[in-house]
């Protein structure tokens, strides 16, 4: 991949998190070849908190299903989480959305998601 045209999309913006919620759509349909998404996240703030981040996509927007390949490891209290995963952009379909599922007694996370892939135009 040339870097001339590297460019990175946010697909769950840095918040901080107490419910579990699905995010908005974001188009990576100008994308091509490998993308790396990257998780960034807090431990969470007690002992029986977890947050279970996967990304999914979508032909229109509306119907949704898990991108293979596409679920970070849990996050939980232990220690922080960054990582990142390595997925085949022409595979993914137009829109791509990030999945948190949060669970424990008041849990509280902070985190973010980030895509960064070569554009094709």
């Amino acid at each position: 991949m040339k870097a001339k045209n590297v460019i990175p999309i946010s697909i769950l913006g840095a918040a901080a998190i107490t419910a579990s919620a699905n995010g908005a759509g974001v188009d990576v349909s100008n994308y091509q070849g490998d993308v790396k998404v990257t998780l960034d996240s807090s431990a969470g703030g007690g002992a029986d908190h977890t947050l279970d981040v996967k990304l999914q996509h979508s032909d229109d927007n509306s119907t949704w299903v898990d991108v293979t390949g596409g679920a970070f490891t849990q996050v939980t209290n232990a220690g922080a989480s960054f990582e990142s995963i390595i997925l085949n952009g022409d595979g993914l379909k137009k829109y791509v959305r990030g999945v948190d599922t949060v669970a424990g007694t008041s849990p509280t996370f902070s985190r973010s998601l980030q895509l960064i892939g070569e554009k094709k135009y």
